[in-house]
C-alpha cells in the first residue's frame, strides 16, 4: 500500500475463521501493532502501516476490558476506513518462543470456542 490508499472494511479477516471483516483495527503502540503483523495469517510480508481514521473509532472490544482493564494495547477498531500516510518499516518482532507462546495460546482459545475477533 502507499500513502492515500484506504485500508477498508469487508474483505476477509487476516485472523481467527477469516469470515469477513466489520472492522478494520489500528493500534497506537508499536507493541500492539507488531502483534498484529506477526499474527495475521497468510504468507505475505509482514507490514505494519501507519494510519489515519477517517472518522468515528473506539477501544477494540477483543482486547479491552473484555481481556485487559481499561485498553493499556490501545488498540482501536472502526467501521470506516483508515488512511495509509507511511509505513513502518524498521520494527522488531519477537523472538520465536515468544512466538510459539501466543500462538499456543491462540489455538487454546480456538479450541474452546473463542474466536479471535469477535463482533
Amino acid at each position: 500500500m502507499k500513502p492515500g490508499d484506504l485500508i477498508e472494511p469487508g474483505y476477509q479477516s487476516n485472523y481467527g475463521s477469516r469470515k469477513q471483516a466489520k472492522y478494520v483495527y489500528l493500534a497506537a503502540t508499536l507493541e500492539a501493532a507488531t502483534w498484529g503483523a506477526e499474527l495475521a495469517l497468510g504468507t505475505a510480508r509482514e507490514r505494519i502501516y501507519i494510519v489515519e481514521p477517517t472518522g468515528h473509532y473506539e477501544d477494540d472490544p477483543n482486547l479491552t476490558n473484555k481481556r485487559f482493564p481499561g485498553n493499556p494495547t490501545k488498540s482501536y477498531r472502526t467501521a470506516l476506513p483508515l488512511k495509509v500516510v507511511g509505513e513502518v518499516t524498521t520494527w522488531q518482532g519477537h523472538t520465536p518462543e515468544q512466538l510459539k507462546t501466543m500462538r499456543d495460546h491462540l489455538e487454546k482459545l480456538k479450541a474452546q470456542g473463542i474466536e479471535a475477533i469477535q463482533d
